[in-house]
Protein backbone atom coordinates (compact mmCIF):
# COMPACT_ATOMS: atom_id res chain seq x y z
CA UNK A 1 0.00 0.00 0.00
CA UNK A 2 1.41 3.34 -0.99
CA UNK A 3 0.92 6.34 1.25
CA UNK A 4 -0.74 8.18 -1.65
CA UNK A 5 -3.53 5.61 -1.96
CA UNK A 6 -4.27 5.69 1.76
CA UNK A 7 -4.19 9.48 1.85
CA UNK A 8 -6.57 9.70 -1.11
CA UNK A 9 -9.00 7.31 0.57
CA UNK A 10 -8.97 9.31 3.80
CA UNK A 11 -9.44 12.61 1.93
CA UNK A 12 -12.40 11.17 0.00
CA UNK A 13 -13.98 9.80 3.19
CA UNK A 14 -13.68 13.17 4.93
CA UNK A 15 -15.08 14.94 1.88
CA UNK A 16 -18.17 12.72 1.74
CA UNK A 17 -18.81 13.19 5.45
CA UNK A 18 -18.26 16.96 5.48
CA UNK A 19 -20.81 17.42 2.70
CA UNK A 20 -23.44 15.21 4.42
CA UNK A 21 -23.26 12.46 1.82
CA UNK A 22 -22.77 10.08 4.74
CA UNK A 23 -23.84 10.26 8.37
CA UNK A 24 -22.94 8.49 11.58
CA UNK A 25 -20.98 5.35 10.77
CA UNK A 26 -22.64 4.75 7.40
CA UNK A 27 -20.90 4.40 4.06
CA UNK A 28 -17.65 2.81 2.96
CA UNK A 29 -15.00 3.26 0.29
CA UNK A 30 -12.35 1.09 -1.30
CA UNK A 31 -9.40 1.38 -3.66
CA UNK A 32 -7.70 -1.42 -5.57
CA UNK A 33 -3.94 -1.64 -4.99
CA UNK A 34 -1.39 -3.75 -6.87
CA UNK A 35 -2.39 -7.00 -5.16
CA UNK A 36 -5.24 -6.23 -2.75
CA UNK A 37 -8.06 -3.82 -1.86
CA UNK A 38 -7.81 -1.04 0.71
CA UNK A 39 -11.18 -0.47 2.41
CA UNK A 40 -12.59 1.62 5.25
CA UNK A 41 -13.17 -0.27 8.53
CA UNK A 42 -16.32 -1.44 10.23
CA UNK A 43 -18.25 0.77 12.63
CA UNK A 44 -16.34 3.95 11.87
CA UNK A 45 -17.40 7.44 10.83
CA UNK A 46 -15.98 8.47 7.49
CA UNK A 47 -15.45 11.88 9.06
CA UNK A 48 -13.02 10.52 11.63
CA UNK A 49 -11.32 7.53 9.96
CA UNK A 50 -7.49 7.60 10.06
CA UNK A 51 -4.82 5.90 7.96
CA UNK A 52 -4.16 3.39 10.73
CA UNK A 53 -7.84 2.36 10.64
CA UNK A 54 -7.84 1.19 7.01
CA UNK A 55 -8.27 -2.51 6.29
CA UNK A 56 -6.81 -4.70 3.55
CA UNK A 57 -8.83 -7.45 1.86
CA UNK A 58 -8.16 -9.60 -1.20
CA UNK A 59 -10.32 -9.84 -4.33
CA UNK A 60 -12.36 -12.61 -2.71
CA UNK A 61 -13.23 -10.29 0.17
CA UNK A 62 -11.03 -12.11 2.69
CA UNK A 63 -9.55 -9.94 5.45
CA UNK A 64 -5.78 -9.85 4.94
CA UNK A 65 -4.42 -7.17 7.28
CA UNK A 66 -5.33 -4.19 9.44
CA UNK A 67 -8.47 -3.60 11.50
CA UNK A 68 -11.71 -5.45 10.79
CA UNK A 69 -13.11 -4.19 7.45
CA UNK A 70 -16.60 -2.91 6.80
CA UNK A 71 -19.20 -5.68 6.86
CA UNK A 72 -19.89 -4.67 3.26
CA UNK A 73 -16.29 -5.19 2.14
CA UNK A 74 -17.36 -8.35 0.28
CA UNK A 75 -19.58 -6.12 -1.87
CA UNK A 76 -16.62 -3.95 -2.88
CA UNK A 77 -14.63 -7.06 -3.77
CA UNK A 78 -17.53 -8.42 -5.83
CA UNK A 79 -17.83 -5.22 -7.87
CA UNK A 80 -14.09 -4.94 -8.43
CA UNK A 81 -14.02 -8.56 -9.64
CA UNK A 82 -16.84 -7.77 -12.07
CA UNK A 83 -15.16 -4.59 -13.33
CA UNK A 84 -11.43 -5.22 -13.82
CA UNK A 85 -11.03 -1.75 -15.31
CA UNK A 86 -12.34 -0.14 -12.09
CA UNK A 87 -10.00 0.78 -9.25
CA UNK A 88 -12.34 2.31 -6.69
CA UNK A 89 -15.80 1.81 -5.20
CA UNK A 90 -17.89 4.30 -3.21
CA UNK A 91 -20.98 3.30 -1.20
CA UNK A 92 -23.11 5.76 0.76
CA UNK A 93 -26.54 6.07 2.33
CA UNK A 94 -26.92 9.59 0.93
CA UNK A 95 -30.35 10.99 1.73
CA UNK A 96 -31.99 11.46 -1.65
CA UNK A 97 -30.72 8.23 -3.17
CA UNK A 98 -31.73 6.32 -0.05
CA UNK A 99 -35.20 7.89 -0.41
CA UNK A 100 -35.41 6.84 -4.07
CA UNK A 101 -34.33 3.31 -3.12
CA UNK A 102 -37.45 3.05 -0.94
CA UNK A 103 -39.96 3.96 -3.68
CA UNK A 104 -42.26 1.14 -4.72
CA UNK A 105 -42.64 2.12 -8.38
CA UNK A 106 -39.02 2.05 -9.56
CA UNK A 107 -37.99 0.53 -12.87
CA UNK A 108 -35.29 -1.86 -11.70
CA UNK A 109 -33.37 -1.48 -14.99
CA UNK A 110 -33.65 2.31 -15.15
CA UNK A 111 -34.27 3.54 -11.61
CA UNK A 112 -33.70 7.25 -12.30
CA UNK A 113 -34.88 8.96 -15.49
CA UNK A 114 -32.44 10.91 -17.68
CA UNK A 115 -33.11 14.40 -16.36
CA UNK A 116 -29.79 15.92 -17.44
CA UNK A 117 -27.06 15.22 -19.95
CA UNK A 118 -24.57 14.94 -17.10
CA UNK A 119 -26.51 12.08 -15.52
CA UNK A 120 -26.74 10.34 -18.90
CA UNK A 121 -23.02 10.93 -19.48
CA UNK A 122 -21.68 9.90 -16.08
CA UNK A 123 -24.13 7.15 -15.18
CA UNK A 124 -26.07 5.96 -18.22
CA UNK A 125 -28.75 3.80 -16.61
CA UNK A 126 -29.03 3.07 -12.90
CA UNK A 127 -29.96 -0.51 -12.04
CA UNK A 128 -31.78 -1.20 -8.76
CA UNK A 129 -31.03 -4.50 -7.03
CA UNK A 130 -33.56 -6.31 -4.82
CA UNK A 131 -33.46 -5.74 -1.06
CA UNK A 132 -30.85 -7.61 0.98
CA UNK A 133 -30.20 -7.05 4.67
CA UNK A 134 -26.91 -5.22 5.38
CA UNK A 135 -24.06 -7.72 5.38
CA UNK A 136 -26.13 -10.45 3.65
CA UNK A 137 -23.51 -12.27 1.57
CA UNK A 138 -26.15 -13.18 -1.05
CA UNK A 139 -25.79 -9.59 -2.22
CA UNK A 140 -22.26 -10.34 -3.45
CA UNK A 141 -23.21 -12.58 -6.41
CA UNK A 142 -26.17 -10.35 -7.31
CA UNK A 143 -24.01 -7.23 -7.35
CA UNK A 144 -21.18 -8.96 -9.22
CA UNK A 145 -23.53 -10.04 -11.99
CA UNK A 146 -25.19 -6.61 -12.24
CA UNK A 147 -21.89 -4.70 -12.16
CA UNK A 148 -20.54 -6.42 -15.25
CA UNK A 149 -22.44 -3.94 -17.41
CA UNK A 150 -23.35 -1.18 -14.93
CA UNK A 151 -20.88 1.02 -13.07
CA UNK A 152 -23.56 2.31 -10.68
CA UNK A 153 -26.13 0.30 -8.73
CA UNK A 154 -28.90 1.23 -6.30
CA UNK A 155 -29.44 -1.17 -3.41
CA UNK A 156 -33.14 -1.31 -2.54
CA UNK A 157 -34.06 0.33 0.80
CA UNK A 158 -30.38 1.06 1.31
CA UNK A 159 -28.38 3.32 -1.02
CA UNK A 160 -26.02 3.61 -4.00
CA UNK A 161 -22.75 1.90 -4.80
CA UNK A 162 -20.58 3.21 -7.64
CA UNK A 163 -17.36 1.99 -9.25
CA UNK A 164 -14.87 4.14 -11.14
CA UNK A 165 -11.54 3.94 -12.92
CA UNK A 166 -10.29 6.24 -10.17
CA UNK A 167 -11.55 7.27 -6.75
CA UNK A 168 -12.20 10.77 -8.07
CA UNK A 169 -14.31 9.43 -10.92
CA UNK A 170 -16.35 7.22 -8.58
CA UNK A 171 -16.91 10.21 -6.27
CA UNK A 172 -18.02 12.40 -9.19
CA UNK A 173 -20.49 9.75 -10.35
CA UNK A 174 -21.86 9.31 -6.81
CA UNK A 175 -22.44 13.04 -6.50
CA UNK A 176 -24.14 13.19 -9.91
CA UNK A 177 -26.42 10.37 -8.80
CA UNK A 178 -27.33 12.12 -5.56
CA UNK A 179 -28.09 15.42 -7.32
CA UNK A 180 -30.22 13.60 -9.90
CA UNK A 181 -32.12 11.83 -7.12
CA UNK A 182 -32.74 15.22 -5.50
CA UNK A 183 -34.11 16.63 -8.78
CA UNK A 184 -36.22 13.51 -9.33
CA UNK A 185 -37.88 13.85 -5.92
CA UNK A 186 -38.39 17.61 -6.32
CA UNK A 187 -40.09 17.07 -9.69
CA UNK A 188 -42.38 14.15 -8.73
CA UNK A 189 -45.95 14.97 -9.66
CA UNK A 190 -44.91 17.64 -12.17
CA UNK A 191 -44.88 17.55 -15.95
CA UNK A 192 -41.22 16.87 -16.77
CA UNK A 193 -39.18 16.87 -19.96
CA UNK A 194 -36.74 13.96 -19.89
CA UNK A 195 -33.92 13.44 -22.38
CA UNK A 196 -35.06 11.52 -25.42
CA UNK A 197 -33.44 8.20 -26.26
CA UNK A 198 -31.43 9.84 -29.03
CA UNK A 199 -30.28 12.60 -26.68
CA UNK A 200 -29.34 10.00 -24.09
CA UNK A 201 -27.45 7.89 -26.61
CA UNK A 202 -25.53 10.94 -27.85
CA UNK A 203 -23.77 11.14 -24.47
CA UNK A 204 -23.71 7.37 -23.83
CA UNK A 205 -21.23 6.62 -21.01
CA UNK A 206 -19.55 3.90 -23.06
CA UNK A 207 -18.21 6.73 -25.21
CA UNK A 208 -17.51 9.16 -22.37
CA UNK A 209 -14.33 9.54 -20.34
CA UNK A 210 -16.56 10.50 -17.39
CA UNK A 211 -18.38 7.18 -17.23
CA UNK A 212 -18.12 5.16 -13.99
CA UNK A 213 -16.05 2.38 -15.56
Amino acid sequence: MTSDVGDQLIAAARSLYSRSLTHGSTGNLSVRTADAILVTPTGSSLGAVERRDLSIIDLQGTHVDGPKPSKEAFLHAAILRARPQANAVVHTHSTHLAAVSCLADLDSEDALPPLTAYFAMRIGRLRALPYFAPGDDRLGPAAEAAARDRGALLLRNHGPIVAGVSLGQAMDALEELEETAKLFLLLRGMSVRYLSESEREAVDPSRSRLAPQ
